[in-house]
């Protein structure tokens, strides 16, 4: 089991200036929504973004203290333009 602020931290220390927002979905501490906006993301596909983050929380992800990670990866700029669509 892993808290939020945990995943936030894991993933700030490979992506510094990432915006990261993290949503426990079960409050058991393995089942996690991430939302991440990041600079490291600008020209990469989907996949390559979904990659580097994964890349950060491996080690919780193989002692499975997370079971479940939904991603949503985004530039700030694609970031911008979701948000004010919403």
């Amino acid at each position: 089991m892993v808290t939020a602020d945990q995943v936030i931290s894991m993933i700030q220390a490979e992506m510094p200036n990432a915006e990261v927002n993290v949503n426990d979905l079960t409050g058991g501490g393995d089942h996690f929504e991430v939302t991440v906006v990041s600079e490291k993301f600008a020209g990469l596909t989907l996949v390559k973004q979904h990659q580097l983050v994964y890349q950060a929380v491996q080690s919780a992800m193989s002692s499975e203290a997370i079971h479940a990670l939904a991603l949503k990866t985004y530039t700030p700029e694609t970031w911008s333009k979701t948000s004010q669509s919403a």
